[in-house]
C-alpha cells in the first residue's frame, strides 16, 4: 500500500541527511503544517528529514505502520541513518485541543523531550503517560518507522492550534509560523541539538 501511495500522482517524497537526529512527516499535506514543522526544526538543527507530501486534494491516510522502509529506498536510508527520530503528526479530538501526546517506543527520549515541550509551550498540557494517551496515537507499533532506527523515537501528536491552526490564530496572517508553532520549533530545535552532541 505504500508504494501505491509514492505512486500516486502529486505525492512526493522529501528527504535530507544531515545528523544523526532525524524528523519524520509521514503524512504531510494531510496533516497540515507537520511537514513544515519537521523540515524547520532540522533546518535549523541540521537535523535529517524525511516527509511523505499529498497535494492538497490528497485524502489517502494511510496508518504509519504501512509506511515501510523496503518499499522506499529514501525512506530506508533515513532509517538506517539515524539513531533516533521525531515523528510529527496531527490529531484533533474533543477534550484534547491544547494537549500534545508524546508516545514512541523510546521512553527516555520522550521523556527528555517532554521536558523541553513543557519549557517551550507552558500553556499546552504535554502528556506522555501512555496510558493517558488514546491507544491509537500511542505510536508503539514497532512497525512504524518511528520505532525502527537504533535508539527508537518520538511520535508526537500535534493538535491543530500548535499548529497555527484554529480560530485561536484568526486574526493571524502571517509571515512564518505562530506563536505557537514557533516555539514548537524552538523546542524540537533544542531538544535535536542536545541529542545530536
Amino acid at each position: 500500500m505504500f508504494a501505491e501511495l509514492l505512486s500516486s500522482p502529486g505525492v512526493e517524497e522529501h528527504v535530507a541527511l544531515r545528523s544523526r537526529v532525524g524528523f519524520l512527516a509521514l503524512h504531510g499535506g494531510l496533516e497540515e503544517a507537520t511537514a513544515e514543522i519537521a523540515e524547520a526544526a532540522a533546518s535549523r538543527a541540521e537535523a535529517s528529514w524525511y516527509a511523505v507530501v499529498q497535494p492538497i486534494d490528497g485524502a489517502w491516510h494511510l496508518p504509519s505502520h504501512r509506511f515501510d522502509p523496503d518499499a522506499s529506498p529514501r525512506l530506508q536510508r533515513v532509517v538506517e541513518h539515524c539513531d533516533i527520530v521525531i515523528s510529527l503528526h496531527g490529531f484533533g479530538r474533543a477534550g484534547l485541543w491544547t494537549s500534545v501526546l508524546v508516545g514512541g517506543e523510546a521512553r527516555a527520549l520522550a521523556d527528555q523531550l517532554s521536558i523541553a515541550l513543557r519549557q517551550g509551550l507552558p500553556e499546552y498540557e504535554i502528556i506522555d503517560d501512555l496510558e493517558a494517551i488514546p491507544a491509537d496515537l500511542r505510536g508503539l507499533d514497532a512497525r512504524n518507522p518511528v520505532n525502527r532506527t537504533r535508539g527508537g523515537g518520538v511520535q508526537l501528536e500535534l493538535p491543530p492550534r500548535v499548529r497555527g491552526m484554529g480560530p485561536h490564530w484568526r486574526d493571524f496572517d502571517g509571515p512564518g509560523f505562530t506563536a505557537d508553532t514557533a516555539a514548537l520549533v524552538d523546542a524540537l530545535v533544542s531538544f535535536a541539538v542536545a541529542c545530536a552532541t
